[in-house]
């Protein structure tokens, strides 16, 4: 039997002390799956219950669900290895010495913060981002920021001639046995987000650049639910050898820590936790919106939680605590399984 009671108490007490308004989370065991739905959907302007099957803003995790899968699917087949500069695709980029594999890690040290960028329209935006200036933290820190995949969005128009969101679509997620994952979900079968200028955000990013940049965004945008999280998940975890469309080769090499040493550990697009027994890594990812995924590929197991932390405000500090609690619990418990 599946058994994180630990880790599981700590998801439901978000509810109970209305840290979030609702929870959906699952945990995966090799062929064990145990799901849980606990709280509401919304709480503004009324409450509404919370399904199982309902449709959350995934947020960051659009990086490695939806960008970084065309990107593994091009290095599956040969056709990039991530050591090609990234000027080669975007050619008004000025800085030379970036690859590919400093924008997957996150170690690129482009400068994330454009000023007044809420002002910008979509074309002025990625003008902004393409000519941010690389610091001296280039290699030598791993900053997590979303213009590294914005640029990797970017990447993938220059190869394909389409945006980021539209590649992904047709050579990502339509290749794969998915129901409910989409960049243009129904608004009926989303989870409402924050309040932005009186309207509440239901089916609509709730990242600003996503809504500016729309379907050139590899940052953020991407709707989905538990059931296919659940299918992307055994993918990684190698319990599902051929959803993913890339070879289990390539997935086993996303475990793997790909930064320089002394460099905070992190995979391409995945961040890396370790086993506290073994200290082999473990991959995550989580998303503003309220979303993360662990998943550990040697003992097949995972937790997948999807929160709606920005509902109806955005200002949830708590909410981080406890998610870090969270991680902690499960590594703990997933270490005796």
């Amino acid at each position: 039997m599946i058994n994180y009671n630990k880790t599981q108490n700590l998801i439901e007490s978000m509810v109970f002390d209305r840290v979030v308004p609702g929870v959906n989370y699952t945990f995966i065991n090799k062929k064990q799956i145990f799901t849980s739905t606990t709280g509401f959907a919304s709480i503004y302007p009324e409450v509404t219950q919370l399904s199982p099957f309902a449709e959350y803003d995934l947020a960051s995790l659009t990086k490695v669900l939806a960008t970084e899968n065309v990107l593994l699917k091009l290095y599956d087949q040969g056709k990039l290895n991530f050591t090609e500069p990234l000027q080669q695709f975007i050619p008004e980029f000025k800085d030379p010495r970036i690859r590919l594999y400093h924008v997957l890690t996150h170690t690129s040290g482009i400068r994330g913060w454009i000023p007044h960028r809420d002002e910008l329209n979509h074309d002025e935006l990625l003008k902004a981002l393409i000519n941010l200036p690389v610091t001296d933290e280039f290699e030598h820190k791993m900053r997590y920021a979303d213009t590294n995949f914005i640029l990797l969005g970017l990447v993938i128009k220059s190869i394909y001639g389409k945006p980021v969101q539209e590649v992904a679509t047709q050579e990502v997620l339509k290749q794969m046995p998915l129901v409910n994952t989409t960049f243009s979900p129904k608004k009926e079968d989303c989870v409402p987000t924050a309040i932005v200028d009186g309207t509440v955000l239901q089916g609509i990013p709730h990242d600003p650049k996503a809504r500016q940049l729309s379907s050139d965004c590899g940052s953020a945008g991407l709707f989905s639910n538990m059931r296919d999280l659940i299918t992307f998940s055994q993918g990684y975890l190698g319990l599902k050898r051929d959803v993913l469309p890339y070879s289990q080769d390539t997935v086993s090499k996303l475990f793997e820590d790909k930064t320089p040493k002394n460099v905070k550990p992190r995979s391409w697009g995945w961040d890396l936790r370790f086993d506290p027994e073994h200290n082999y890594p473990i991959i995550l990812h989580t998303g503003f919106t309220g979303t993360l995924i662990i998943l550990d590929r040697l003992k097949q197991t995972g937790l997948i939680l999807l929160t709606n932390r920005v509902h109806p405000t955005g200002h949830n500090t708590i909410f981080l605590a406890m998610r870090e609690k969270i991680i902690r619990s499960f590594l703990e418990e997933n270490s005796k399984v």
